[in-house]
Formats: C-alpha cells, sequence, structure tokens
C-alpha cells in the first residue's frame, strides 16, 4: 500500500498525540459499534472500538470495502496493534464472528478472534497473500454474557492489513430451517468398493445414520439414464431411496437428463435419445421421468421434491433446450414438471441454477420461465463462495428470488474444504487458491465456519422463504474405484477433500452445522 510523505508525517503526529494520550476502552454493547468504520471517518481512534500495543498503528482511513472507510493497521516502524470491542449481555451459545479484510503480507500474525467469551480463544487467520477483500469468520460458543471482538497483526515496517464490514451474530437465529439436507447420491458406490464411515466417537456406522443423527432430514439423489457404470440410474436410486426413507428422511430427486454430469458447461443428452427432435425429447423427458418416480412411488418411497434439470443456467439437453430458443427449453420443462405431478401432486418441483451469487441472471432466467408460463415450487441456486463471489451477493440474490416470485429458496449445493491435502492421485478442486478466494481456512473449523455462514444466510431469508439447505457429497470419500468418471473405472475424487468425513472416514466437526439449522 503506497504512503506518501505526508502520510508517514501524519503517522508521525499520531504516534506522539497516542503516547501523551492512551486510548480509552469503547463503550460496551451487545452488537458491533461502528462494524463499518463509518462513524468518525478517517480518525486515528475509530469510535466504538479500542486499542492496544503500538495504538498509532491502528486507525481509520478513506476507501471501505462496502462504505467510504475501513480500519486499518499500518505504521512506518515495526509494530503490534489490537483492535477490539467487548460485546456486553449475551445469551450463552454459538456465535460466528465475520469481517472483510485484506492484506499487503509480510505479518508474522494477523488474525480476528473471540477471546474471553467463557471459553478458549478461537481466532481465523487473515490471509497474508489476498490485496482483495475476502471475508474471513471463526465461530465459538459464548457461555457468559461477555465477549470480546478482535482485529490482531504483528508487522514489520510499512506492512499493511485492512478489515471492514464486522458482524457478530448468534447462530441459530433466523427462520429454522424446514430442510436440512445433503446430496449422498455417492454413497452407494463407494460403500460398494469398500468404504466405511465411523461417527465422530469412531464407532462405524451407517453413514445415512451418522448424518441424520447430527441433524440432517433430507437426502438428494441424482439420476442419469444409462450411466456406463451403472450408478446413479433408476435401479440404484430405488436402493439409495429404501435406505434414505428408513431413516425417516425425506427425499429430493435430481434428474440431469444425461448418461454422466449435467451442469453450466455441459448439458449433453443421453446416448439413446442422441439425434431425437424437439417432439420426440418433451416425449423422453415425460417418460423417463414418470418411469423414475413411478417406480420410487411404487416401493412406497415416493419423493417429496424434484429438480427437473440440473445447474440449468444454458438450459438443458442442447442444443435443442438452449435459453437461446425459450420456446424450446419450456416445452422440455413442462413436459418434465408434468410427469411429476402426474405421479404425485404434493411432490414439490425446483428449479436450479448455478452461480448463487448471479443475481442479474437469476432475474433473466426465472423471467423468461414465467413469461413462458414454466410452473414450479421452489428456486434452488448452488452456491460455492470460491467460485460464485462473495456471501453477501447470494444473500441479496437469494433475497430478491424469494419477494419477485414469491417462492422459497434453497441452497442445493455448498461446499468447502477441510484441507488443500489430496487422499488420492486425482487432483483436488478445492486448493489453497480457492480458499484464499473465499478467506476461510482450509481446515476442520473453517469448514465448519464456511457451512454455517451460507446456513445463515438462508434462514434470514424475509419472510420465512428460506427453505433450506443441502451439502453437496458430505459422503464422497476418496474410495479406489469410487472415481468421478462413471466410463473410467481408474478415475479418482477430486472432492474428498471437501466431504463431511476426514481422511480417516470420521465425521468432521461441520457436521455438527445440522443441528444449528
Amino acid at each position: 500500500m503506497h504512503r506518501t510523505k505526508a502520510l508517514l508525517a501524519a503517522a508521525a503526529l499520531a504516534v506522539a498525540t497516542a503516547l501523551a494520550a492512551p486510548a480509552l476502552p469503547a463503550a460496551a454493547a451487545s452488537t458491533v459499534t461502528n462494524p463499518g468504520f463509518e462513524s468518525n471517518g478517517a480518525s486515528q481512534t475509530p469510535s466504538g472500538w479500542s486499542e492496544s500495543g503500538t495504538v498509532a498503528a491502528s486507525k481509520s482511513e478513506a476507501g471501505g470495502r462496502s462504505g467510504s472507510y475501513r480500519g486499518t493497521h499500518w505504521s512506518a516502524s515495526a509494530y503490534t496493534v489490537e483492535t477490539y470491542q467487548t460485546l456486553t449481555g449475551l445469551t450463552s451459545g454459538s456465535y460466528t464472528l465475520s469481517a472483510w479484510v485484506r492484506s499487503g503480507g509480510g505479518q508474522s500474525a494477523a488474525y480476528v478472534a473471540m477471546k474471553n467469551c467463557g471459553g478458549a480463544q478461537a481466532q481465523a487467520n487473515i490471509p497474508t497473500s489476498s490485496t482483495n477483500w475476502v471475508q474471513v469468520s471463526v465461530t465459538a460458543n459464548v457461555s457468559s454474557a461477555n465477549c470480546t471482538i478482535s482485529v490482531y497483526s504483528s508487522a514489520a515496517a510499512n506492512q499493511w492489513i485492512n478489515v471492514d464490514d464486522v458482524t457478530f451474530v448468534k447462530n441459530g437465529g433466523g427462520t429454522s430451517l424446514q430442510v436440512k439436507g445433503g446430496d449422498v447420491s455417492s454413497v452407494k458406490k463407494n460403500e460398494d468398493k469398500g468404504a466405511l464411515y465411523y461417527n465422530a466417537s469412531g464407532t462405524q456406522q451407517d453413514p445415512l445414520l451418522i448424518l441424520k443423527n447430527a441433524g440432517m432430514n433430507y437426502a438428494r439423489l441424482k439420476v442419469w439414464v444409462n450411466p456406463a457404470d451403472g450408478y446413479n440410474n433408476k435401479a440404484r436410486v430405488l436402493t439409495m431411496a429404501s435406505r434414505i426413507k428408513a431413516q425417516g428422511m425425506k427425499l429430493l430427486v435430481d434428474f440431469h437428463y444425461s448418461d454422466s454430469w449435467a451442469d453450466p458447461g455441459k448439458q449433453v443428452p443421453p446416448a439413446a435419445w442422441s439425434g431425437h427432435s424437439l417432439s420426440q425429447l418433451v416425449t423422453d423427458v415425460y417418460n423417463h421421468t414418470y418411469d423414475v418416480l413411478n417406480a420410487l412411488k411404487a416401493q412406497g418411497t415416493t419423493a417429496d421434491m424434484v429438480q427437473v434439470g440440473n445447474e440449468i443456467n444454458p438450459g438443458m439437453l442442447l442444443p435443442t433446450g438452449s435459453t437461446s430458443n425459450w420456446g424450446n427449453l419450456s416445452q422440455l420443462l413442462k413436459s418434465g414438471i408434468n410427469a411429476v405431478k402426474a405421479v404425485n401432486s404434493s411432490t414439490l418441483v425446483m428449479l436450479h441454477l448455478a452461480e448463487g451469487g448471479d443475481n442479474a441472471t437469476f432475474r433473466w432466467w426465472f423471467d423468461q420461465a414465467v413469461a413462458y408460463g414454466v410452473p414450479f415450487d421452489v428456486i434452488g441456486a448452488s452456491y460455492y463462495c470460491y467460485w460464485h463471489g462473495p456471501m453477501s451477493g447470494l444473500q441479496n440474490n437469494l433475497n430478491d428470488m424469494a419477494a419477485r416470485y414469491g417462492k422459497p429458496v434453497i441452497v442445493v449445493e455448498t461446499a468447502y474444504g477441510f484441507t488443500t491435502a489430496q487422499d488420492d492421485a486425482e487432483t483436488n478442486i478445492f486448493t489453497s487458491s480457492l480458499a484464499s478466494a473465499c478467506g476461510y481456512p482450509a481446515t476442520a473449523q473453517g469448514q465448519r465456519d464456511a457451512f454455517q455462514a451460507v446456513v445463515n444466510i438462508v434462514k434470514n431469508v424475509p419472510n420465512g422463504r428460506g427453505m433450506g439447505v443441502f451439502y453437496w457429497e458430505p459422503g464422497w470419500t476418496a474410495q479406489a474405484g469410487a472415481g468421478w468418471d462413471p466410463a473410467n473405472p481408474s478415475s479418482g475424487n477430486g472432492w474428498e477433500n471437501q466431504a463431511l468425513f476426514d481422511y480417516n472416514s470420521r465425521a468432521l466437526t461441520a457436521m455438527s452445522v445440522y443441528g444449528s439449522m
């Protein structure tokens, strides 16, 4: 960060001032005071915040993330400084401290922390290699009426950090979620190849039971038409549906209308439907959807919710069902939806897009769906913070979708890594650079905090329209033979570091987030 001679002179003056008049403790409150460092503008003593250590290195200055100002640690000489405030009148429970931060690098230590809350200090490191704003969060239990939130850094001369938009919320606030979900599509293949699962105490159990005991009440299964390995087809979905319902969970069925993965980058028709006309594809969609759902109903495991398409931002069954021809796409969507309702009229229909923080895309897409008379019950969004932008974008989008269309919203896919290490030869999707982009550390606690932050957003959608969250593939651990490519038995798993089971197949702390929903 560039500093002029004038700023250096100002800093020197501030040092003298600080030595002459030590900073006074800020007044206490139950919520964060001056969370955006806006209250008294550029100041050596930000309103509401106390300072200790090299107090001249702590200040507010112009250039905020969302407003006009930000908090800053910087000095022309080496420094160690803490900017903090103590919140009072708190009720016991789990709380999350979040802040937007950036750094010029070179700190020997830099973190946000919760301390003196009745337990050990909890902290999240400020990335020392990110000059872009990222969000960091830390969660801890508060067992006393007070808790001190802190921004701490220790650095060499001319090194800096910025902080802005600080929040401190009690987990469990907002509307309780109806849907506490997880996609378990890969569990059956994993088990068939030898995978075992253990609860947090180390006892081997059915992974569905472990997830249920953690609080999960809804399971998601994808359906492929004719996959090369025979998994995620009709027969395997029926088997898993029986297990899911036996655990007392509800069932979301996710139709990909493909033989393999369907997402914004590829919506490839099944080989059996290749070359079919629009009218033939309309019939194909109806028959396939009806066949799978009617078989589920016949065995007593009726689907509670259905996705007609998976991450269909560009449409489905391309090129015929592209969004460049909404007339075609609407016919395909209506065909699938009609099949869902023909099997069971009370089954909910979800339309699902990726890029959960992209409000412009969601508005355009769902405006088209409404204009073409496509009926739906639920709006689904994929949201991975390392790909889809800041969590504020997700909150804004979900709030807008719920209000604009009067429908409940679900984050139907989210996940985060508990490590960047690999457990097989397949390169991991989640890497240290993605962790930096999102701001949560690649640790078990970081995974929990990232998951909790998404849950908090959905719980706070106005008018109770935040319906739920699904964690994507919590049980997809690295098991030989159970890789990502259905046509290649030797393929590995690039997702195992985002599962909710560690590399010893033991339940991770992030699984406990289900209990806060």
